[in-house]
């Protein structure tokens, strides 16, 4: 018997892309509609981590390139005070 399992495929979602609008958000110079993930960096006390240091926790966000902005819906909700001022709320 093999030691190495097969890698599992993520669920496959049957939706009608026709029936989803598009995020995009006005830019400086024109409206976007692409957007770039990135990831918050936090740092967890290695209390709280219970480890022999503190660790680094990444968070994955999409964000717009050209303004650096992160899209409000890709943000947990516990840190959206905290990044208010680099949220783009619409889309």
């Amino acid at each position: 018997m093999n030691d190495l399992q097969t890698p599992q495929q993520p669920p496959q979602l049957d939706i009608d892309l026709t029936a989803t609008t598009a995020i995009t958000t006005d830019s400086e110079s024109n409206q976007a509609n692409i957007f770039t993930q990135g990831f918050l960096l936090r740092k967890v006390s290695k209390f709280v981590a219970n480890t022999d240091e503190d660790a680094v926790l990444p968070i994955p966000v999409f964000y717009e390139p050209s303004s650096g902005r992160i899209l409000a819906d890709s943000i947990p909700d516990p840190l959206k005070e905290e990044y208010k001022d680099f949220l783009i709320e619409k889309g």
